[in-house]
């Protein structure tokens, strides 16, 4: 029988102040630019990018567009990622890629790829949570947290406006 334990990583009031830091030493990065662009993975990487954008929008004179960039956790080359913007409006631009967890690096790596053909001037990765289990040579240029874990433990991300948090989930047997 397999039982679930989980522990409350961090709440609803750590998960926004960690958005906030972010979305300041973003713009402590980039505030010469006139434009960014955020593309979040379809999902919980999406809403996090359009937290981090809207803080953004209130701490700074910057434009900042968020697009939706959908691609196959499990299987990235199995089927087409797709983005709901142009890939060319980022030709030249600043781009921030962004996830909920980086674990083992595979979903960020294809997801860079794909945007690297439109040859942009930069990208920033952004994940909340940084587990640093990597398969594949990639880091976060911003992370919320950076947690040492298990590979039997799982992160769990809950973004429900008003309940945003983060679990340890550990699979006991």
């Amino acid at each position: 029988m397999t039982t679930i334990a989980s522990t409350l990583i961090l709440d609803t009031k750590q998960v926004n102040q960690k958005l906030t830091r972010i979305a300041h030493h973003i713009y402590e990065n980039h505030y010469k630019e006139k434009e960014l662009f955020f593309v979040g993975i379809t999902g919980r990487g999406f809403i996090i990018a359009n937290i981090i954008a809207n803080k953004l929008r209130d701490i700074s004179s910057l434009q900042v567009h968020c697009m939706s960039l959908t691609i196959n956790k499990n299987k990235p080359t199995k089927e087409e990622i797709e983005l709901d913007g142009e890939l060319s409006s980022i030709k030249g631009k600043v781009v921030v890629l962004v996830d909920d967890v980086l674990n083992s690096g595979r979903t960020l790596v294809y997801a860079m790829k794909f945007l690297l053909e439109a040859v942009p001037k930069n990208i920033a990765i952004t994940t909340l949570v940084d587990r640093t289990h990597r398969r594949f040579p990639i880091h976060a240029n911003y992370a919320g947290l950076t947690l040492s874990t298990n590979l039997k433990e799982h992160v769990r991300v809950e973004l429900s406006k008003g309940k945003e948090a983060v679990y340890l989930d550990d699979r006991e047997m």
